[in-house]
């Protein structure tokens, strides 16, 4: 199958952990009753984006409320489901955690944000993931049954060598559910979704939690859906909306046999090697 059917799912995340998992549900409910096979959850859907809100809202793995919940989902609803993320503890340790699920309810994959937030923006947006979490350190590309996927989180992004090697390692669409504030979103979210798109001729998705003017910390929202040209075919605003969006995986052999760049590479003079 060519043609996939990918939910965006921009959830309104409050303080407060079972509203966030029932309002995930709802949106997911929605999505399946619409015929999506692919439905993407925002960046820490379940927890407020905040350092201390990290350390309140973790979860292990086995015993996660929210895993388990979304597990269910994928399964009543024979439906793939990307989990946005949520922070995972680990021992003594807090990760940003991405979760994928296949049609039987069953994790398939997972991604452990590599690059932490870290800025300080003169006059705008001061704020450090890694005084709380931990980066993760895998990549991430996964099977299912329409092809390969390759999973990032966020100010991952901004990295085009993870992008790079994710298609390497055969990804035909790139995720990155995130969660870019009011300084960083106008000014590079869209063109940081084109780039990774036109960089590696693939499809780029970003799902992002809806503006909540309350929070401490503003989502800039707009999730968005680029293809292997480089065009954005949708980005939502700021606010809560959920959005079906159907992209066909042969524009990505179109798109290659015109302008042929990876063909054109020249390996003999540079190439990732991954450690």
């Amino acid at each position: 199958m060519s043609k996939i059917k990918i939910a965006l799912c921009q959830m309104n995340v409050v303080d407060n952990k079972q509203k966030n998992i029932l309002k995930a549900t709802s949106m997911i409910n929605e999505a399946a009753s619409l015929n999506s096979n692919f439905i993407v959850l925002p960046e820490m859907f379940n927890c407020p984006y905040s350092n201390d809100k990290f350390v309140e809202y973790a979860e292990e793995e086995n015993t996660s409320p929210t895993i388990n919940a979304i597990s269910k989902l994928a399964k009543e609803h024979e439906s793939y489901i990307l989990a946005g993320s949520i922070p995972e503890k680990e021992d003594f340790e807090i990760f940003n955690t991405s979760y994928l699920f296949d049609k039987e309810g069953k994790m398939i994959a997972k991604h452990r944000k590599m690059h932490l937030f870290d800025v300080d923006v003169k006059g705008g947006i001061y704020f450090k993931e890694s005084d709380t979490l931990t980066p993760g350190n895998e990549f991430n590309v996964c099977e299912c049954d329409f092809g390969k996927i390759g999973l990032g989180i966020c100010y991952d992004v901004r990295f085009p060598q993870l992008a790079q090697i994710n298609v390497e390692k055969g990804a035909e669409i790139l995720f990155y559910p995130g969660a870019f504030n009011m300084t960083t979103g106008p000014a590079h979210w869209e063109l940081l979704f084109r780039s990774r798109a036109l960089d590696n001729q693939v499809f780029c998705v970003g799902v992002a939690p809806a503006l909540n003017e309350d929070a401490s910390y503003h989502s800039y929202g707009h999730s968005i859906v680029v293809n292997p040209w480089g065009e954005v075919i949708c980005q939502l605003g700021q606010k809560e909306e959920l959005k079906i969006v159907e992209i066909d995986l042969d524009e990505i052999k179109k798109v290659r046999n015109e302008i042929p760049i990876l063909k054109n590479k020249r390996n003999d003079l540079y190439e990732i090697i991954e450690k």
